[in-house]
């Protein structure tokens, strides 16, 4: 189990979204919350309701894509709450734009703020864990990660959040023996305002910030049709996950069916290929050296 009163947690992306219904959740749950949100007044925002809520929080400024900018994070809230053992990499952008009509800024952007984001500051917070011996890193992946042929029209997205479940899986293994753990959050459907939203965290170096709305291509029906969740409802769901050290969470259970489509009808349908190549051709003779190439 992963106690939850008394830690230090720090929620990027807490300004809003998920990120705010985390952090309003580790409050009362009572945890020491830093919102941690590149807009300053969001953040703001949401520690001083969690104030007026009788809980301790801070607001911290972080463009997650700048490792300086992360490191400043840092060292603010230790000035104020002390070591960190509850991390929600949660700060992201989205996209739903066709690969090829998407400009070098953009894909750069989406990968930069959902992939390395969560890699910078998750190691900048491991050393707080290793040294305490124990602790927690919650990443927001998303179901587009985990079944990535699910909704056309978001490659980039796609590929940055399968990254996360792949860094947050493997990650697991290699920090058992510090009694840290990892959860990949994967959303199905949440109302975060990022339609209206999403521009306004766009850094400038990659083309922002702006004030146009999230355009969801007609291609991308999935993402318009299904049910979508307040931050409020799904966050206990999370925090429920993490005390349980679960590697997953997810909040639509009716998209199991999905899981099971891409999983045990295309994947599965793929080993059966294996099988039957090897069965027809024979199995490789495995290479004496491993890994190691073999010239002649």
């Amino acid at each position: 189990m992963t106690d939850i009163t008394g830690r230090t947690a720090v929620v990027t992306g807490g300004g809003n979204g998920i990120g705010m219904g985390m952090a309003k959740e580790l409050a009362r749950q009572g945890a020491k919350v830093a919102v941690a949100d590149i807009i300053p007044e969001n953040a703001e925002k949401v520690a001083a309701a969690i104030r007026d809520a009788g809980g301790e929080a801070m607001a911290v400024t972080c463009d997650v894509c700048e490792r300086g900018s992360i490191d400043a994070m840092k060292n603010a809230v230790h000035e104020t709450f002390g070591p960190v053992t509850l991390l929600f990499a949660n700060a992201g952008a989205t996209s739903f734009e066709p690969l090829m009509e998407m400009s070098d800024y953009d894909v750069d952007w989406i990968l930069q703020v959902n992939l390395h984001g969560v890699m910078n500051t998750t190691r900048a917070f491991l050393p707080d864990m290793i040294a305490a011996k124990g602790g927690h890193v919650c990443a927001t992946a998303s179901m587009a990660g985990l079944l990535p042929g699910w909704i056309p029209v978001h490659a980039p997205y796609s590929a940055a959040k399968a990254g996360i479940i792949g860094l947050m899986m493997n990650l697991g293994l290699e920090l058992a023996e510090h009694n840290i753990f990892t959860t990949s959050y994967c959303p199905g459907g949440v109302a975060t305002g990022m339609k209206d939203n999403n521009a306004r965290y766009r850094p400038a170096r990659f083309g922002g910030p702006g004030e146009a709305e999230l355009h969801v291509s007609d291609a991308s029906t999935n993402a318009k049709s299904m049910a979508f969740y307040s931050p409020d409802a799904v966050a206990p769901m999370v925090l429920d996950a993490v005390r349980n050290n679960r590697q997953f969470v997810f909040d639509h259970p009716e998209q199991r069916a999905e899981f099971r489509r891409t999983y045990s009808g295309i994947v599965e349908a793929c080993y059966d290929a294996a099988d039957d190549w090897h069965a027809q051709h024979g199995t490789p003779e495995a290479n004496p050296e491993g890994a190691r190439l073999v010239t002649t």
